[in-house]
C-alpha cells in the first residue's frame, strides 16, 4: 500500500429482493489489487518491484492537486472474490500461507507426505529382505578353474632354454583364451633346485634361473591388469641346507640353535646309529649328521632338506613373516605344501612297522611304516590357523580376499584330509587339494563314481569341493589311464562341482616324454605351436627334451581345429561359467558301472538340467529313462566328446557311448532329480542358491 494512495470502485449492491440496485461506493486499497495507479500517467506496477518514482517523490499532503484521484469502477464482487483468491506465479510468502492452509492443498500435501514415507521405507525394507535371501555371491577362487603352471616348463623368454617369469608374463594372453582367471605358479624361490626346488635358500627371493624381483612384479600387475589372480606355491615344512638360517644353526647362533630338529647320535664302526626309526618320503633314514655341530638332523625329505622346528614360536613367527612379504607384493593367495609334516612327537619313539615280521634294519622305504609319529600330530592344526589368520589380516580390502589351500595327500585317511577346512567357526585353509581322481589305481565308471562319493560325502556342509586329474607329480592322463580319455576326463573335471585344477598341457592332452634320461617326464615344456623346440624357447635347447609329437600336439594347431582337444575344453569352461547349474547348483549321482558315469547338474527354480554321461570303459548303452522317474523322453546334447554330435536329440531310453565318449545333455523339467525320494543321499551341494525367473535373481530359501 502506498500512502494516499486509494482505488474508488463503485458497485450495484441490491438494497433488497425485487429493488433497483443502488449506487455504493466501495474503497478498495492497492494492495487488495495487483495494480497500482500514479499520477503520472497511471504507473502500473502489479505488485512485483516497487515503483522508484514514488520512493523518490516528496508527497504533499496538503496540496489536493497532486494527491492520486479515486477512480469509480463498476465491477462484480464475485470476480473481485475469484481476483482475491486465485493463486498467481510469483506470489509472496504471506498470501502463498493463505492458500497452503486450506484443506484442499492440506490433504493433498499430507498424502504426498506419508507416501514418500512409506515408500521409503518399503524401499529400505526390500533391500533388507534381497541382502537377507541373497545368497553368498562365489568368490574368486570358486567362480573360475585354477591354471596350474610350473614355470620352468612353461615359456622361456632369454634363450637359456628355462622357462620364467617373463615367459609366463609373455602367454598371460593363452589364460584368458581358455576362460581361467586365476593362475597357479609352482615354487620359484631362489634355490639349489633340488626337489625341483621345494627347499628355499631364500623365501624372499627370486631364484635367477626364473628372473628378478622386478620380474615378478611386472608378472604381478600384468596379471592384474588383464583382472586375473595369482596363487604361490609355499612349502614351510622345511628349507635348504643352504639356506642362512640352517648356517646359524649348525654353528648354535644365538636363536637359531633350534630352528631345526637337532639330536644326538651314536657313532660306532664309523657308522651313525640314528635316535630311532624314521624314514624319509625318499628312503632310508630321516637322520643326517652334522660334522659341524656334532649332532643329527631331522629331514622328512632329502637330506639337503632339513626340517625347520615348528615347536619353536620364532619359526612360526618366520613363516608368517614370509606369507605377509609375498601378499603385500599382490600375490592373491598361497598352496601350502606338506603341512602334514610340520610336527613331529617329541618322543621320539619308534613308528610301527606295516609288517610285524620284518627285521627293524631291513626297513628302508617311506611304505614300510607307519607314520604315525611324523604327520598329523596334536597342535598341527593351531600352525595352520595361525597362517590363515595372517591371511585374513590382507583380506580385509573389499574384493581382496586372499586364497589358502593345503597340498597334503592324505590317500589313506580322507578323514584326516577333511580336518584341513577347519571347522564351522574355525577357518582354515578354503580347501584342501583332492588328488582322488588322480591316485586311482583303475579307471571305469565305477571307480571315478568311487573317487567323487568318497570326497562328497566326507566333506563338511558348506564347504567347496575342488578336483584335479594332472599335477608336477604324476603321470598326466594320456600317459596314465591313455589319449582316447583325455577330453571326457577334461569333460569331467569341468562339470562337477566345485573348482576344477588344470595342470599346464592338459588342456591340450600333451604326454609324458619318453626318454631313458629323464627323470621328470611330466614336466616337459609346453607345447606352443609346431616350430623348433615347440616355441618353447628360441634358444639352441631346453632344458628337458620337448615330446615328438609337438608338431600335432600344440595350441597353435589346436585352436583352428573345432574337434580338437583345446577347443572342447574351451567350451567346457565356458559352460561352466554361464550356466548357474553348472557352477553352483546340485550335482546328483544317477548311474555308474564298469563303463558309464552318469549324473545331473540342477538348480533350484530353474527348470533346465544337464545331464552328463561319461564313458571311462567300453561302447555301452544305457537306459536312464528307466531309472530317474519323471525323465523327459529325449534330451538335445549341448556338447560331446565327438563335437559333430552337438545339438542331435538323444533317446533317454538308449543312450549309447563309445570307449572314451563323453555328453552333455540339456532337458527341461519341473521335477528336479534332488527333490525325488528315490535319489535322496545321492544328491550334493556346497553353495545352495535357488533361482527366481521373476525376477531373474539368486535367492538362498527354497
Amino acid at each position: 500500500m502506498y500512502p494516499g494512495v486509494s482505488l474508488g470502485i463503485e458497485v450495484l449492491w441490491p438494497e433488497s429482493p425485487g429493488q433497483d440496485l443502488s449506487s455504493k461506493t466501495v474503497e478498495v486499497e492497492a494492495r487488495s489489487l495487483p495494480m497500482e495507479l500514479s499520477e503520472k500517467g497511471g504507473v502500473e506496477n502489479n505488485g512485483f518491484v516497487q515503483n522508484e518514482a514514488f520512493e523518490d517523490k516528496e508527497t504533499d499532503t496538503s496540496s489536493e492537486e497532486e494527491m492520486p484521484k479515486p477512480c469509480s469502477i463498476d465491477v462484480d464482487p464475485v470476480a473481485v472474490e475469484e481476483t482475491l483468491l486465485k493463486p498467481y506465479a510469483g506470489m509472496p510468502k504471506e498470501v502463498l500461507l493463505q492458500f497452503s492452509s486450506q484443506a484442499c492443498y492440506r490433504v493433498t500435501r499430507e498424502i504426498l507426505f506419508w507416501l514418500i514415507i512409506a515408500g521409503s521405507i518399503a524401499l529400505v525394507c526390500a533391500t533388507i529382505a534381497i541382502i537377507a535371501l541373497s545368497p553368498r555371491c562365489l568368490d574368486w577362487w570358486q567362480a573360475s578353474p585354477i591354471y596350474q603352471i610350473y614355470p620352468r616348463s612353461f615359456k622361456d623368454s632369454n634363450m637359456d632354454g628355462n622357462g620364467d617369469l617373463k615367459g609366463i608374463q609373455e602367454k598371460l594372453d593363452h589364460i584368458t583364451y581358455l576362460n581361467i582367471k586365476t593362475v597357479w605358479i609352482t615354487s620359484f624361490f631362489k634355490s639349489p633346485l633340488k626337489d625341483l626346488g621345494y627347499g628355499a635358500e631364500d623365501f624372499y627371493d627370486i631364484d635367477p634361473i626364473f628372473g628378478s624381483m622386478r620380474d615378478f612384479e611386472n608378472l604381478i600387475a600384468a596379471i592384474h591388469d588383464r583382472g586375473l589372480k595369482v596363487i604361490m606355491d609355499l612349502i614351510p615344512n622345511h628349507t635348504s641346507d643352504k639356506h642362512r638360517w640352517f648356517q646359524l644353526s649348525r654353528n648354535r647362533t644365538g636363536k637359531y640353535t633350534d630352528y631345526y630338529i637337532w639330536q644326538d647320535c651314536t657313532q660306532a664302526a664309523g657308522s651313525v646309529i640314528p635316535p630311532n626309526n624314521w624314514v624319509s618320503v625318499f628312503g632310508n633314514s630321516s637322520w643326517q649328521f652334522d660334522d659341524m655341530r656334532k649332532q643329527c638332523y631331522f629331514h622328512q625329505f632329502g637330506k639337503e632338506q632339513p626340517d625347520l622346528n615348528f615347536r619353536n614360536l620364532a619359526v612360526q613367527q618366520e613363516i608368517q613373516d614370509i606369507i605377509e612379504f609375498w601378499l603385500g607384493k599382490g600375490v592373491d593367495g598361497f598352496s601350502l605344501g606338506a603341512v602334514k609334516f610340520l610336527l613331529e612327537a617329541t618322543h621320539l619313539r619308534d613308528e610301527p612297522p606295516v609288517n610285524k615280521s620284518q627285521n627293524g634294519e631291513s626297513i628302508t622305504a617311506y611304505s614300510q611304516l607307519y607314520h604315525d609319529y611324523t604327520t598329523t600330530q596334536v597342535g598341527l592344526h593351531d600352525i595352520i590357523r595361525g597362517f590363515r589368520h595372517t591371511m585374513n589380516q590382507f583380506s580385509r580390502e573389499p574384493g581382496r580376499y586372499r586364497f589358502m589351500g593345503t597340498d597334503d595327500d592324505e590317500k589313506e585317511d580322507i578323514e584326516a584330509t577333511m580336518m584341513y577346512y577347519g571347522t564351522t567357526f574355525i577357518q582354515e585353509a578354503d580347501f584342501p587339494l583332492n588328488f582322488n581322481l588322480i591316485n586311482m589305481k583303475n579307471l571305469s565308471g565305477n571307480s571315478i563314481f568311487e573317487a567323487v562319493d568318497l570326497w562328497m560325502k566326507n566333506m563338511p556342509a558348506g564347504k567347496w569341493p575342488n578336483w584335479a586329474v594332472g599335477s608336477p607329480n604324476a603321470a598326466r592322463i594320456s600317459t596314465r589311464i591313455g589319449k582316447e580319455y583325455v577330453n571326457v576326463m577334461n569333460m569331467l573335471l569341468l562339470t562337477l562341482p566345485g573348482t576344477p585344477v588344470t595342470y599346464y598341457g592338459e588342456e591340450i592332452g600333451m604326454e609324458n616324454i619318453v626318454s631313458e634320461n629323464v627323470t621328470l617326464p611330466e614336466k616337459s615344456p609346453m607345447q606352443w605351436d609346431g616350430e623348433v623346440n615347440a616355441g618353447f624357447t628360441e634358444g639352441n635347447s631346453s632344458w628337458l627334451p620337448v615330446n615328438s609329437d609337438y608338431q600335432s600336439v600344440n595350441v597353435e594347431v589346436q585352436s583352428t581345429l573345432p574337434n580338437s582337444t583345446l577347443s572342447l575344453y574351451r567350451a567346457l569352461t565356458s559352460l561352466r561359467n554361464n550356466e548357474l547349474p553348472m557352477n553352483r547348483g546340485w550335482m546328483c549321482h544317477i548311474w555308474n558301472d564298469s563303463d558309464v558315469f552318469a549324473y545331473v547338474r540342477e538348480i533350484d527354480g530353474l527348470d533346465r538340467v544337464f545331464m552328463m554321461v561319461l564313458n571311462f570303459g567300453q561302447e555301452s548303452t544305457v537306459d536312464l529313462k528307466a531309472i530317474v522317474p519323471n525323465l523327459p523322453s529325449e534330451a538335445v546334447i549341448r556338447l560331446s566328446t565327438h563335437f559333430s554330435n552337438a545339438g542331435e536329440v538323444v533317446n533317454t531310453k538308449v543312450i549309447k557311448t563309445e570307449m572314451g565318449e563323453g555328453l552333455v545333455l540339456e532337458y527341461k523339467t519341473a521335477k528336479p532329480v534332488h527333490t525325488m525320494e528315490a535319489f535322496q543321499g545321492k544328491c550334493f551341494v556346497a553353495e545352495k542358491a535357488c533361482y527366481s525367473k521373476a525376477f531373474d535373481l539368486l535367492y538362498k530359501n527354497c
